[in-house]
């Protein structure tokens, strides 16, 4: 008979008193799969080859001590990204700087209460939880969006500038450092739609007729079914960003008209940052247009196309602006 795989998260136990294994053994058996080491060495050679979801680690241990321990398992790759938590005899506010300096995420005092030992590991193993679901959202939005590059006339370069326009523009208008990387890695998204526009008119080299230009328009609200409805989170900016990055400010954008405040901040704020970069770039239907006369455009619309203020926020940012786009240049 086939058994199914243990799918409980692994912990690593780490301490020279086989007393104290035995202790958190018999704390954490039932929910955990459990690995046991009694000195520092074996340790890092079974964090190396079980890459446990958690270490508890002692301090005080002969030979290399836990705050050892700890600098070396966030001094590799391959282990630096596992959360520790010190369980220790050791109390004073000092010696709890020192684990937290070498990287630990917690501390549990001996001796220790099974209650508290259970629900300290429980909140480290969601936050791991939580940042791997946020990181495979995320090569969800940037498979989709290298998706969409396949499919439109436009070069991956662009996709890399106007995410940083993006990321410089929200920075400026008061997002926070987390806040602002979301949107620039929602950014890639905005045209993903364009997967369900036919190539005919996809990758016309020339204006596009009345016809096919409302078949273009319908690119934003294909965006925004791929991407799907989510309550929150980095898909849930990447879908905004894909249905009203064609809204204007004076209401005569598409999909919904939307005018003014009612257009979604994260949408007024990739509409500036993907068309200066349109603008300034070379297509197989136009020439690259100077920063100069890009800048004039912006001013134009601002108030009519653009939010006036995010406008100024933008040109307020040229130089980092043109430094991104120095960086990621075409090859002629």
């Amino acid at each position: 008979m086939i058994r199914p795989a243990d799918a409980r998260p692994k912990l690593l136990l780490v301490d020279d008193e086989p007393t104290n294994l035995q202790v958190l053994r018999q704390i954490l058996q039932d929910d955990y799969r459990l690995l046991f080491a009694k000195d520092g060495e074996k340790a890092l050679e079974l964090a190396a080859q079980e890459s446990p979801a958690l270490v508890l680690l002692d301090v005080m241990m002969p030979g290399m001590t836990g705050h050892e321990v700890c600098t070396r398992l966030k001094s590799q790759p391959a282990t630096a990204g596992i959360p520790v938590i010190f369980v220790t005899a050791l109390a004073d506010v000092e010696d709890e700087t020192t684990g937290f300096d070498v990287g630990a995420v917690d501390y549990i005092t001996k001796p220790v209460s099974p209650p508290i030992v259970r629900a300290r590991v429980r909140t480290h193993l969601s936050l791991v939880r939580a940042d791997e679901l946020h990181e495979t959202r995320l090569q969800i939005v940037q498979r989709l969006g290298l998706a969409s590059e396949y499919k439109d006339n436009e070069t991956g370069l662009h996709v890399i500038r106007m995410s940083h326009y993006t990321h410089i523009l929200a920075k400026a208008a008061g997002y926070s450092e987390r806040e602002a990387d979301d949107l620039l890695n929602a950014a890639p998204m905005h045209d993903v739609g364009k997967i369900g526009i036919p190539d005919a008119i996809l990758q016309k080299n020339g204006k596009l007729d009345d016809a096919e230009w409302a078949v273009m328009r319908q690119h934003a609200q294909i965006g925004a079914e791929i991407i799907g409805e989510h309550d929150s989170g980095l898909l849930q900016m990447a879908r905004t960003i894909a249905l009203t990055h064609h809204e204007k400010w004076d209401g005569s954008g598409y999909p919904n008209g939307l005018k003014g405040e009612d257009i979604p901040l994260a949408g007024r704020i990739v509409a500036i940052a993907d068309v200066f970069d349109a603008l300034t770039s070379v297509r197989p239907y136009k020439p690259a247009w100077s920063v100069e006369e890009a800048v004039e455009l912006l001013r134009r619309e601002s108030g009519r196309h653009f939010d006036p203020q995010l406008v100024e926020l933008f040109l307020s940012q040229m130089p980092a602006i043109l430094e991104i786009k120095a960086r990621w240049a075409e090859i002629e």
